[in-house]
Formats: C-alpha cells, sequence, structure tokens
C-alpha cells in the first residue's frame, strides 16, 4: 500500500498547484490524501489548537490537523502548505506543525507554496517523507559496519567517504562539474587515502542531487535523498543518536533545518526565498572582498556585522549592497562580518521559524567551516553551536552508514 501522506493546505485547488502536488508525491510511490472533517469539530479544533484564524480554510487546515491528532483521520506523514503571500498562513502552518508533532508521532513538513510551484520542487522533501515512513529500521542504524563507500553529489561539490567497522578512513572532495566524472574522482582520492580498490567494497550508498545517476553508474546498494541522509550523517558523528537535536545544513545552494529523535528526522525543512542564505553567498562574497573562504572567515570573527547592512534576501541584491558598502569605505572586515550575519538571519527568519529549535544544535555542510559563520549563528540563535568531525563531509558519511545494512 502507498504511503499516505496527508495533505493541510489552504488556496492549492484556486492557484492551480495541486495537481503538482499530486504529480510530486505519485513521483516517490505516495498518495495525497485530504482528511475530511465534520464541519462541527472546526471551532473546536481551533480551540485546541489555540488560533482561530479568520480565514475559513485556515480553519479547515487546523480541524484536519486535529482529526488526525484525534483519530478521525489518518495517515502516515504530513505535508502542510499555504500560499507564501498570506502572513496569517505562515502563522497557521506553524501552529498546525507544532501541534501535530506535540500531538502524534507523523513526521511533517512544512512548505509556503507559489502560483508556479513545480512537483520537481517537493519531490526531496516528499522522497524524505517516504524514506521516514518506510525505512525506520534502516535509520535507526547506529554503527557502521564492513568496508563501505558512501558518496554525496552536491550542487558545489561531490564527496566521497569509505568507512571500515565504524570509522571514516578515506574521504575524497571535488568540485561537482560533471556528476559522474566528478564523483570517480572523489572516489578514487577516498580509495586511494583508505588503501582500498573500489572491488574491495562490501556496499555503496549515494545520495545528493546526483543521486539516481550515481546510483546507476555505481550499482549502488542505498540511494536515498539528502535530508534523511545528512541528519542521520549529523547525529552519527555528533554523537547524539538519542533523544533530540536540530541540524541547520548550509550547503553550496540551499539550507536546511531538520529536527531529529532518537536518529530520525521528524520535521524539517529546506531552501529559502533566495540562494542568499547560501554557501554560494559567502563565496561570491569572499571573492568581493578579494580572500579565499577561509580568510574570509577569520577577518568576519574580527568585524562589527552592525557596521554594513545587507537587508536583502536576494543573493545579487545582496552582493550589490556589499559591493555598495565596500565602495564607501567600508572595512572588509565589517562586511565579512556582515554577510555572515545576513545568512545566519535568513536562516533563521525563514528555516528555524518552521522548526522547534532542540539543542544541540549541528550546524554542517561546507559553510560550518567558515569561523565567522559560526559564531553569526550562535549570536542569532542565541544558543551553542556544534560542529562535528567531518561537517562538510556528512551526507557521505550518513550514506556509507546506512549502506553498511546492505552489506
Amino acid at each position: 500500500m502507498a504511503v499516505q501522506i496527508a495533505q493541510l493546505s489552504c488556496g492549492t485547488e484556486y492557484s492551480g498547484v495541486q495537481p503538482e502536488i499530486e504529480r510530486a508525491a505519485e513521483r516517490v510511490g505516495a498518495e495525497i490524501v485530504l482528511p475530511e472533517v465534520d464541519i462541527d469539530i472546526v471551532e473546536e479544533a481551533c480551540e485546541e489548537v489555540g488560533y482561530t484564524p479568520k480565514s475559513a480554510n485556515l480553519k479547515v487546515l487546523l480541524a484536519r490537523a486535529y482529526a488526525l491528532a484525534n483519530g478521525y483521520a489518518e495517515a502516515d506523514a504530513a505535508i502542510i502548505l499555504t500560499c507564501f503571500r498570506c502572513a496569517e498562513g505562515a502563522l497557521v502552518r506553524s501552529e498546525a506543525r507544532r501541534y501535530l508533532q506535540e500531538n502524534t508521532d507523523l513526521p511533517v513538513v512544512t512548505y509556503s507554496f507559489t502560483e508556479d510551484l513545480d512537483a520537481s520542487e517537493l519531490l526531496t522533501r516528499m522522497e524524505a517523507l517516504v524514506t521516514i515512513v518506510e525505512r525506520k529500521g534502516l535509520l535507526a542504524r547506529k554503527r557502521q559496519e564492513g568496508l563501505t563507500l558512501g558518496i554525496d553529489s552536491g550542487s558545489t561539490t561531490t564527496k566521497a567517504v569509505v568507512m571500515e567497522d565504524d570509522e571514516v578512513i578515506g574521504t575524497g572532495w571535488v568540485r561537482t562539474t560533471k556528476v559522474v566524472e566528478s564523483a570517480e574522482k572523489a572516489v578514487e582520492r577516498a580509495l586511494e587515502e583508505a588503501g582500498y580498490e573500489l572491488d574491495d567494497i562490501e556496499a555503496i550508498g549515494v545520495t545528493g542531487y546526483g543521486r539516481y545517476t550515481l546510483g546507476r553508474h555505481f550499482d549502488a546498494d542505498l540511494v536515498q535523498e539528502e535530508l534523511t541522509v545528512n541528519s542521520k550523517g549529523t547525529v552519527y558523528l555528533g554523537d547524539k543518536q538519542e533523544g533530540g537535536a536540530t541540524v541547520i545544513d548550509i550547503g553550496g545552494m540551499d539550507n536546511k533545518a531538520i529536527t531529529v529523535w532518537d536518529g530520525i528526522p521528524d520535521n524539517f525543512t529546506m531552501g529559502g526565498v533566495c540562494a542568499g542564505a547560501s554557501g554560494r553567498f559567502l563565496e561570491v562574497a569572499a571573492d568581493r572582498i578579494g580572500v579565499d573562504l577561509d580568510e574570509f572567515g577569520k577577518l568576519a570573527l574580527k568585524g562589527d556585522p552592525e557596521a554594513v547592512r545587507l537587508d536583502s534576501y536576494c543573493i545579487v541584491f545582496g552582493i550589490q549592497d556589499l559591493v555598495t558598502a565596500l565602495a564607501e569605505g567600508a572595512d572588509p572586515e565589517d562586511a565579512a562580518a556582515a554577510a555572515c550575519r545576513s545568512v545566519a538571519e535568513q536562516i533563521y527568519e525563514q528555516q528555524l521559524q518552521e522548526i522547534d529549535i532542540r539543542e544541540p544544535v549541528f550546524f554542517v555542510g561546507g559553510a560550518s567551516l567558515v569561523d565567522g559563520m559560526v559564531k553569526a549563528l550562535e549570536d542569532v540563535i542565541g544558543v551553542k553551536v556544534v560542529v562535528p568531525e567531518y561537517p562538510q563531509y556528512i551526507g557521505a558519511v550518513g550514506a556509507a552508514l546506512l549502506a553498511s545494512n546492505y552489506v
């Protein structure tokens, strides 16, 4: 039977995006269900949740959450969608998500859609929900066994990790250009460091944007989306596979915020309004200042983020603000600090409002190697941020860890 994903939404039928939502679910083997609610429980649901919206459609959204929590409707997971233009919708989305997390064990994802939503934008989210439902036993794995290879085909970089009996023994990192060639180079470097040949590997796991292409090329045992794989790799490396944790993953082109319980994601959000909250923004900012990313991070530690104003969510306009500030005589240290603060604030405003932060908070992805970015996140969030070992390899580590299930 297909995984049933309960849709709690407002306006999808009017904006024309409903077929795209259903198409995305179908492509990952899931089925969208709309929990039926009796009109008599709508007001009761709003009172129970603790908020009564003005919109009748948003009241029904809350009633559907209430129905799931109280056994009037059934599903395996939930997706909550409201229009990105609607302020009340954003509030209701957050309230419904919190209510479901407190009263059910359903994995939940939230999303603010636009009128030109395409199914591809929801694929990773839908696939993650299906994975959490269907592969809980796999995600519960706490130790790596045998000799396995993990490959993470990211938007900017491709990473490979060789693990043997619960230890990382080889790593490889290259820029992503041609997906297969980049992966082959990363794998070659990881195997060389580990002292093994590809034929020695007992199981292979792949994740990231190029996972399907690489899954076929390497005849991988595990082909899995990055939300579950990255969060698993993070809590494994952070030695926090029991209880709660939060994962903030800032990659080259997007970012993710994931809450985890006992090593399994239960709520997540990804992407933002623009790539201004990505590692790419930091790369462009560093290039404009005339330093590499490592030096950029050290400059940011010395600067005052309040001295330069970067307000735009857009990577283009954000860099324009930076260029203008430097042209007016801003100190490069202040500009670097402001760029890091800008990314941290966007993560907080766009992603962390969609989850309830659980400590410890882990920071992973390539941006976690930028010293000033770690400080900026701590300043904005107000809690200690932990960068585990191999933070840029968490996807590859997670893939190698989970692939050992097939040894």
